[in-house]
């Protein structure tokens, strides 16, 4: 069964896992259509449409006219595809024909998440405003044609500065181990500066879909990985998905085949999905700090130590919610009889035990 989880800035309930567009049309159009329709049928109601060539398109608008009001589509304002395969552009001009021409060929006359498309430099920020790109989408909110305005970036710093002028309602961002460890393409800011920007999502109500879980697919392959061991799609996937904010982990299929293997995540044993082996190459600025994989479990006082610490960060972050989720849990920190079965559990060398006594200090005192 697909599990769901809710905006709380839309009111939106999106599947945790999500469809992308960038290899859809490699099957053609039958074969891309019987994907969207399992993927339906499998309650997957999120897809995003930043596609890897225009063919996608019409394969979106054949497959899911008719369950339109079902789904969700996050539409990217910077897209473009007149030269048939992805491109990026800021000219206001451009922009417009290719929103346009996407709208028709998703037969659609709206769009659920409008996205500030890919900003990563200030000065993509600046050019945004100046060419009024981002007054177009404020203007196509206002008529009821955007619903929502979102942002997706590879880079915290500047997802961080343009969330402060903008009231966002969905953050797309990469997010997989790698990344977050500093290996890889995509592996802007610090370990801490990435998990301050998930806190201030999880604290602001701002949803995060995930792009690029696997690393492009590096991860999954030991040879191509940079840590030299390959991981599976569940791993990364729940790695994605236990991240403060997040919403959604979405991931490209080409054909029903690959719509089926990310269906079966839900029906994952915990063995699976435990990506606590991450923890043989954590580097030293990640070390000490819980990452919520629960490897620990089970904690013989039946303590959710996962979420305990995930409450902890977040009330420490700012989120006055928080604490009040973390005190209507069954068994909190208070109910710790320091045994230390966590601690000896623990990849990354948390002392859980002794964090045990601090939340309670923080959470309960």
């Amino acid at each position: 069964m697909m599990r769901y989880r809710t905006n709380r800035k839309t009111g939106d309930r999106i599947s945790e896992i999500g469809i992308g567009s960038a290899y859809l049309f490699e099957s053609g159009m039958d074969e891309g259509v019987r994907a969207l329709r399992l993927a339906v049928e499998g309650g997957i109601n999120y897809f995003d449409l930043a596609a890897g060539d225009e063919r996608a398109f019409p394969i979106f608008g054949e497959g899911l006219a008719d369950v339109r009001k079902s789904v969700f589509f996050q539409v990217h304002f910077g897209a473009e595809y007149s030269k048939g395969t992805y491109g990026w552009s800021l000219d206001l001009d451009v922009v417009k024909a290719s929103v346009d021409r996407q709208l028709k060929e998703l037969k659609t006359d709206y769009i659920d998440y409008g996205f500030i498309h890919c900003l990563d430099e200030e000065k993509d920020w600046e050019t945004y405003q100046r060419n009024g790109v981002y007054e177009y989408i404020l203007q196509l909110k206002e008529e009821g044609v955007v619903h929502h305005i979102a942002l997706s970036s590879h880079t915290p710093s500047i997802a961080q500065r343009v969330m402060n002028d903008v009231d966002i309602s969905m953050l797309m961002f990469s997010i997989n181990p790698a990344y977050d460890y500093g290996q890889g393409e995509y592996a802007n800011g610090a370990a801490e500066e990435r998990v301050a920007l998930y806190r201030r999502c999880e604290t602001d109500g701002v949803g995060i879909t995930v792009m690029k879980p696997f690393s492009g697919g590096q991860l999954l392959e030991a040879k191509l990985s940079p840590f030299g061991q390959a991981l599976t799609q569940y791993q990364c996937l729940r790695y994605a998905l236990d991240r403060p904010g997040v919403l959604c982990a979405i991931a490209g299929a080409a054909d029903a085949a690959d719509v089926k293997k990310l269906l079966a995540y839900c029906e994952q044993p915990e063995e699976e999905t435990d990506y606590s082996v991450i923890g043989t190459f954590t580097p030293p600025d990640v070390t000490g700090k819980c990452v919520y994989c629960n490897h620990c479990k089970p904690c013989p006082a039946g303590i959710d130590v996962g979420l305990v610490n995930k409450y902890y960060d977040l009330a420490k972050a700012g989120d006055f919610l928080a604490k009040e989720h973390y005190l209507t849990l069954r068994k909190n920190a208070s109910d710790c009889t320091g045994c230390s079965h966590c601690d000896s559990r623990c990849p990354f060398g948390v002392h859980q035990s002794m964090r045990m006594q601090e939340i309670r200090a923080y959470m309960e005192l």
